[in-house]
């Protein structure tokens, strides 16, 4: 078991050290939103708002897996309160599309966390799109639908 999170630990910061250099190059546009999608997995984990004001569009769009609808300043109002606390997420699956300024990453993750100050776990569906807004990739719409548990 040691190894196995060892193993896992070992590719995680490989992916961190790779994602600046990947910011930092330019690199294809697929590599660049592969490594914010992994800057934000990292943002939630560590409570990170500042990622969150600046990659988020002013105008960004967040639904969460209960159906209710946050901008901007109350999702990050959210993680700054504690209100919405990430432990853990474990992407399974991870698709980007790029359609020119816009790209559509598709998610598959298992989580753990709290939400409200009650404990929050399970698979989740998460659809994240990416504009190029004045060179700057932005978040503007973000949603999460929750997988029910298998019976």
């Amino acid at each position: 078991m040691r190894k196995v999170n060892f193993i896992a630990l070992a590719l995680l910061a490989a992916c961190l050290l790779a994602a600046p250099l990947a910011l930092g190059q330019g690199g294809s546009a697929e590599q660049q939103i592969a490594a914010l999608s992994d800057q934000a997995i990292q943002a939630q984990l560590k409570n990170d708002t500042s990622f969150f004001d600046k990659y988020y569009a002013d105008d960004a769009i967040i639904v969460h897996s209960d159906g209710k609808l946050y901008t901007k300043a109350e999702e990050i109002a959210s993680l700054k309160s504690g209100s919405l606390k990430y432990e853990s997420i474990d992407v399974r699956e991870r698709k980007i599309h790029v359609y020119g300024d816009t790209a559509v990453v598709n998610f598959l993750i298992s989580f753990k966390g709290a939400v409200g100050g009650k404990p929050y776990s399970g698979d989740l569906r998460r659809t994240q799109v990416w504009v190029k807004q004045k060179g700057n990739w932005k978040t503007v719409a973000y949603q999460v639908t929750r997988i029910p548990a298998s019976k």
